[in-house]
């Protein structure tokens, strides 16, 4: 399918060829400019399009056998979304009407960093190593908070426990529940 193929097929549904035209031609525009300014574009369901830096490498001219240098380098990457994977490789049915790819779930859409965040201007790189992104998924955030209360209620147990060891014994904390009601006959 060519860009004038998708134009008639969003014309089918929008009804008028030029609203179609005009809504690929925006959609691609602002995808287009968000990759070209550093920023990742992801649509559920769909897929995620960012920029990964190449680094410089040598390769060889396979005319001439010749070493060349390559200079790093910046390119777009397209990672399709688990939705559009499972509908490619027959794994979840095409729905016959209606969106082909789910919806996002209500409050999970972020802001993207091209509609005001401070680290809009700048570069990837400054933003990889530096400051974190401004717009970073939510489970993420979550799985993150969890851990560091996990770690926290680690911390805070094993004081205790190193407490309630015995000093001659090698028993597992296990072990101990498991044998507090008997007694040795040693």
């Amino acid at each position: 399918m060519n860009k004038g193929q998708l134009v008639e097929a969003v014309a089918g549904q929008l009804g008028s060829r030029a609203a179609a035209e005009e809504a690929v031609d925006a959609v691609l525009d602002v995808m287009v400019r968000a990759v070209v300014a550093g920023d990742r574009v992801q649509v559920t369901g769909f897929g995620t399009l960012e920029p990964v830096e190449r680094a410089g490498r040598y390769a060889r001219n396979p005319q001439t056998g010749e070493r060349v240098r390559v200079k790093k380098t910046t390119v777009p990457r397209f990672r399709p979304g688990q939705g559009f994977k499972d509908l490619v490789s027959g794994a979840r049915k095409l729905p016959k009407s209606g969106p082909s790819v789910a919806k996002a779930p209500k409050g999970s859409l972020t802001m993207s960093k091209t509609m005001g965040s401070p680290a809009a201007g700048r570069p990837a790189a400054k933003r990889a190593a530096g400051a974190p992104a401004a717009a970073k998924k939510t489970a993420t955030r979550k799985t993150a908070t969890a851990a560091r209360k996990t770690t926290a209620t680690a911390k805070k147990t094993a004081p205790a426990a190193k407490k309630a060891a015995p000093r001659g014994g090698r028993k597992t904390a296990t072990a101990k529940r498991a044998g507090a009601g008997r007694r040795s006959t040693n």
